[in-house]
């Protein structure tokens, strides 16, 4: 890599060095990490194909920059460069993470008022709930439950804020769900942890 930019394209290798091998290791990093999450995402929602694809790029561009790293043992940059990388990818992969919104997530709504409004709603954009009559510290609690896609998440809890401004809920990621709405198994915290481990470098 040195030799095309010195001598092809006549970068200074002073500015190579110091500069340019830098930022070319700094994105990098950035792309085999953003490129780590996005798989992990594919994994749990069980795409394969992609989720390989993803994880050749990801180990080449790795391999490539750690390649780097250890041809210039004796540039200090390239050791500020590496991480800085790494944390940026990490930032750069929650924000596509945020907009790919892939996969689906159970909502948990709890509230002691009436949920009839809530309930057509549902009906109306086709999703399915299961509603249980509970209780709480304070009395009888109206528990309700959905499964549906990421995507459309924002528009359920801009809706729950108009019709029960008051209800609690909680927002959980589902590794996949059964045609009849039924959730086989979550994966909140193993997603997590897995994602962490499976970063190389930090």
């Amino acid at each position: 890599m040195e030799t095309f930019f010195t001598e092809t394209l006549g970068v200074d290798e002073t500015i190579f060095s110091y500069v340019l091998l830098p930022f070319l290791i700094f994105i990098a990093r950035i792309g085999d990490v953003s490129i780590n999450t996005i798989r992990i995402i594919y994994v749990l929602g069980g795409r394969r194909l992609t989720a390989t694809l993803l994880g050749f790029f990801e180990s080449f561009i790795w391999l490539m920059a750690i390649r780097q790293i250890f041809e210039h043992l004796d540039n200090w940059i390239c050791y500020i460069a590496y991480p800085a990388g790494f944390a940026s990818g990490i930032f750069v992969g929650m924000i596509i993470e945020e907009r790919i919104a892939y996969g689906k997530v159970i909502v948990r709504i709890i509230t002691r008022r009436e949920i009839t409004e809530l309930l057509s709603y549902f009906k109306t954009e086709s999703l399915r709930y299961t509603h249980v009559n509970a209780v709480g510290p304070d009395g009888h609690e109206n528990l309700v439950f959905t499964v549906l896609e990421r995507e459309r998440l924002e528009s359920l809890l801009v809706k729950l804020k108009e019709i029960l401004p008051s209800a609690f809920y909680t927002v959980e990621k589902v590794n996949r769900a059964g045609e009849s709405g039924t959730v086989v198994q979550e994966t909140t915290r193993w997603s997590i942890s897995s994602w962490m481990r499976t970063i190389k470098g930090g």
